[in-house]
């Protein structure tokens, strides 16, 4: 299911990441998306993503998507979220994990939205470079 909205990016990413769905996952992308991970440097396409997210799905977690703001121009769109990740380590112990994002999404040619920028750490992102 696409995305027609810029917030339902992050409602359809909440939903494909809890079901552990990677592939759905990658449907949100433009194919020369960049991530901001944290742990690391930014990465960008489709094999650096999908990389980068099947170690944040590793943690089997729920992920909790709470938009906050969206800033909407002309075909573009920053959102401000709000998440929450509960999970469990690779030794079975809990782990926890909270941020607020600051994501650039584009409506695409079929008027769907996807990721430019998955910046999932926000402005906490920019102090650590």
């Amino acid at each position: 299911m696409p995305a027609y909205t810029p917030e339902q990016v992050h409602d359809l990413f909440a939903e494909y990441f809890s079901a552990d769905d990677l592939d759905k996952l990658m449907t949100l992308y433009e194919p020369g998306a960049t991530m901001l991970p944290q742990p690391g440097p930014q990465v960008t396409g489709e094999v650096a993503i999908r990389e980068v997210l099947s170690g944040f799905l590793a943690l089997k977690g729920q992920m909790i998507l709470k938009v906050a703001r969206t800033i909407e121009g002309e075909d573009i769109a920053i959102l401000f979220s709000n998440w929450t990740l509960n999970g469990t380590d690779p030794n079975g112990g809990p782990v926890a994990l909270a941020g607020q994002t600051s994501d650039v999404v584009r409506r695409q040619a079929d008027g769907s939205w996807l990721f430019v920028i998955d910046n999932p750490f926000g402005a906490a992102a920019a102090s650590r470079m």
